[in-house]
C-alpha cells in the first residue's frame, strides 16, 4: 500500500510491528502454537528489515547522488516516490543540482570539441608533448606538413629528420628556431616556436610548426632581382658611353689610318696598338653590354598565361625541340607519365623554357658517361599534386653546391652563366609551385617541380 506521506507510511509500520510483537508474545506464554510463534516471528523479522530499509533510502539516495558525483555519472534521476513534502523538496535538491552539473558537463564537451575544431583546422602545425617525447596533441596541419598519419612520441621522427627531433626536445619556452630538411623530394624551411604548459601537474611542451619555404625563396628571388636590377642599371649606365665613345673613336681613327697621308702612321708600331686597345675596348664593352641584358631578363620574366593542357603534349614538343641534341649526344631518353591522362594549367611556353634549361643541363652532366640515361617523368604525389621529374644518371651535383645552384650567377659548368636554374625557378614562383634537386653522387640526379 503507498501512502502519501513518510511520516505516516513510519507510523503505520511500527503500530503494525507493535502489533505483531504484541501478538508473539501472546501465542508465547498463552498457547502452545508452536507454527504459528514461528511464523509470527518470520513475519517480525521482516517488518523490522522492511523498515529500516525504507528509512535507509534517503543515505542510499545521498550515496548515489554523491558517487555520481564523483564519477562524473549525471544520467540519474531522483523520484520523490510520493514520500511527502521533505522529500519533494530533497529529490528536487538532487535533480537540480544533477541537471546544473550535465549542464556544466555539456558546456565543457561542447567548448573542447569547438576548440579540437579549431585546433585541428588552423593551417598551422601543432605539436603538444612532454619531457619524454609522448605526443598529447597533434593537428592535421602538423600531420600533413611531416606526411605522418599519426605521432605518438616524437622520437619516431628521427627518420624523416634527425636535426628536427633534436631542435624540439631542445626549444626553450617562447625561443624560435629555424630547421631545413628534405621530405619525399620537397624542400621543407619548418620556422619553429616552442611554448610551455602544465595540465593536472603534467608539464607539456607546445610547438608550433610552420613551412616557410616559399616564404623565404620568395624574399629570395625578390632580394637578387633587386640586386639585378641595381647592377644592371649602374653597369650599363657606366658601360653605354664608354661602349658608345670607344665605337665613335674607333671610326674616327679607322678614317684617318685609310687616308693616304698617314700611311706611315699607320705602320707606327704605337698607332697600330692604340687601334687594337680602342677595338678591345669597344668588343668588351659591347661583349658587357650583352651580358648585362642577358641578366635583366632575370627580371623582365612575363606574366603566365594559364592554360589545361596535357602533360603529355608537353613533353612530346619538348622532346621535338631536344631531338637534335639527345642525338648528337648518343643517350637513352624516354618519358613515362602516370596517370596518362594528367593534365596540367599552366603557360605552356614558360614550361618548356624549365624542361629545356633542365634537359640541356641533364645532357652536359652525363656526357662521357657511358650508358647514359635521361628520363623526364610526369605524376601525382601523394597528396594528389602534380609533380614533374628529370632525372639523370650522371656523376650528380657536389653536397656543398646543393644550396648554390638557383643563385643568380654560380654555375659550375666552365663557362656557365648561371641564368638557367634561377630562370626555371622564378617561373615556377610565378605558377606558385617550386622547384628542387636530389643529387646521390654516381648514381643519379633528380630535379622535382612541384605545382
Amino acid at each position: 500500500m503507498v501512502y502519501k506521506s513518510f511520516r505516516v507510511n513510519c507510523i503505520i509500520r511500527i503500530l503494525l510491528l507493535g502489533a505483531t510483537l504484541c501478538g508473539f508474545f501472546y501465542f508465547l506464554f498463552k498457547t502452545t502454537l508452536y507454527a504459528a510463534l514461528f511464523i509470527i516471528g518470520i513475519l517480525i523479522i521482516y517488518q523490522i528489515y522492511s523498515l529500516i530499509n525504507y528509512i535507509e533510502k534517503t543515505n542510499r539516495d545521498l550515496t548515489r547522488f554523491f558517487q555520481s558525483i564523483e564519477y562524473s555519472d549525471f544520467s540519474q534521476t531522483f523520484k520523490n516516490n510520493k514520500l511527502g513534502s521533505s522529500f519533494d523538496a530533497l529529490n528536487k535538491a538532487f535533480t537540480e543540482v544533477m541537471n546544473a552539473f550535465r549542464k556544466t558537463r555539456s558546456e565543457k564537451e561542447e567548448h573542447y570539441r569547438y576548440l579540437q575544431t579549431v585546433v585541428q583546422h588552423v593551417g598551422i602545425g601543432l605539436i603538444a608533448f612532454q619531457p619524454d617525447g609522448e605526443v598529447e596533441l597533434v593537428n592535421t596541419a602538423a600531420k600533413r606538413l611531416l606526411k605522418v598519419p599519426r605521432l605518438k612520441n616524437i622520437n619516431s621522427l628521427e627518420s624523416l629528420s634527425k636535426p628536427l627531433v633534436d631542435t624540439l626536445f631542445r626549444l626553450k619556452p617562447k625561443e624560435k628556431a629555424l630547421v631545413k630538411l628534405e621530405n619525399n623530394n620537397e624542400p621543407l624551411h619548418l620556422s619553429l616556436y616552442a611554448t610551455e604548459f602544465k595540465l593536472r601537474g603534467q608539464k607539456y611542451s607546445l610547438v608550433s610548426i610552420q613551412n616557410i619555404h616559399s616564404e623565404l625563396e620568395e624574399k629570395e628571388i625578390e632580394a637578387w632581382q633587386r640586386l639585378i636590377r641595381v647592377l644592371t642599371h649602374e653597369i650599363m649606365n657606366s658601360v653605354t658611353p664608354i661602349a658608345s665613345l670607344a665605337s665613335t673613336i674607333n671610326e674616327l681613327i679607322q678614317e684617318r689610318f685609310e687616308s693616304p697621308e698617314f700611311e706611315k702612321e699607320k705602320a707606327s708600331e704605337s698607332s697600330n696598338d692604340i687601334y687594337q686597345a680602342l677595338h678591345t675596348i669597344q668588343k668588351r664593352s659591347q661583349g658587357l653590354l650583352h651580358f648585362m641584358d642577358a641578366y635583366r631578363n632575370l627580371t623582365l620574366l612575363p606574366k603566365p598565361k594559364f592554360h589545361i593542357f596535357s602533360v603529355n603534349e608537353l613533353f612530346t614538343r619538348v622532346e621535338k625541340l631536344m631531338q637534335s641534341h639527345i642525338a648528337e649526344k648518343a643517350v637513352s631518353f624516354k618519358t613515362h607519365i602516370e596517370p596518362q591522362g594528367l593534365e596540367l594549367i599552366a603557360d605552356p611556353e614558360l614550361m618548356e623554357q624549365v624542361l629545356i634549361n633542365l634537359l640541356l643541363n641533364a645532357l652536359q652532366a652525363v656526357e662521357g658517361q657511358k650508358n647514359a640515361k635521361i628520363e623526364l617523368s610526369g605524376s601525382l604525389d601523394e597528396r594528389g599534386r602534380i609533380i614533374i621529374q628529370v632525372i639523370d644518371n650522371g656523376p650528380g651535383i657536389p653536397q656543398e653546391n646543393l644550396e648554390k645552384i638557383f643563385i643568380p650567377f654560380f654555375s659550375t659548368k666552365e663557362g656557365g652563366s648561371g641564368i638557367g636554374l634561377s630562370l626555371s625557378r622564378q617561373i615556377m614562383r610565378l605558377h606558385k609551385g617550386s622547384i628542387s634537386v636530389h643529387s646521390e653522387p654516381n648514381v643519379n640526379t633528380v630535379f622535382t617541380l612541384l605545382f
